[in-house]
C-alpha cells in the first residue's frame, strides 16, 4: 500500500505561483507513475500532470502546459507541482495519486490517492 500526503495549497491572486508537494510512503517501488489531479467546485476530477518515477517522463493537460511543472525527487519519494501564472480556473482541490500500472491520465487507473490540498486563485 502507498500513502500520499499533499501540501502547499493556499490562496493566491491570479498571476501568482504555488508549489505543491506530495510525500509518498509505503510500497512506493510498486508505483510506476505519479499524477496530479484537481477538482473544482461542482466539477469532475480533472487530470493535470503526471510523471514517471523512472526517467522522469512528464505529461501535461493542455490547461497546465507552459504554466505548470511536475517533478520528482526519487530519494525523498516526493513529487512536486510548480504552478505559475495561476488563473481563477485553476481553483480546486489538488490530489496526488500513484499508479501501479503505466503512465496514464485516467483517474480510474490510479490506485492510491492523497487527501488533497486546496488551491484558491482569486481574480
Amino acid at each position: 500500500q502507498v500513502q500520499l500526503v499533499e501540501s502547499g495549497g493556499g490562496l493566491v491572486q491570479a498571476g501568482g505561483s504555488l508549489r505543491l508537494s506530495c510525500a509518498a510512503s509505503g510500497r512506493t517501488s510498486s508505483s510506476v507513475a505519479m499524477g496530479w489531479f484537481r477538482q473544482a467546485p461542482g466539477k469532475e476530477r480533472e487530470f493535470v500532470a503526471a510523471i514517471r518515477w523512472s526517467g522522469g517522463y512528464t505529461y501535461y493537460a493542455d490547461s497546465a502546459k507552459g504554466r505548470f511543472t511536475i517533478s520528482r525527487d526519487n530519494a525523498e519519494n516526493t513529487v512536486y507541482l510548480q504552478m505559475n501564472s495561476l488563473k481563477p480556473e485553476d481553483t480546486g482541490v489538488y490530489y496526488c495519486a500513484a499508479c501501479r500500472g503505466v503512465t496514464t491520465t485516467s483517474a480510474s487507473d490510479y490506485d492510491y490517492w492523497g487527501q488533497g490540498t486546496r488551491v484558491t486563485v482569486s481574480s
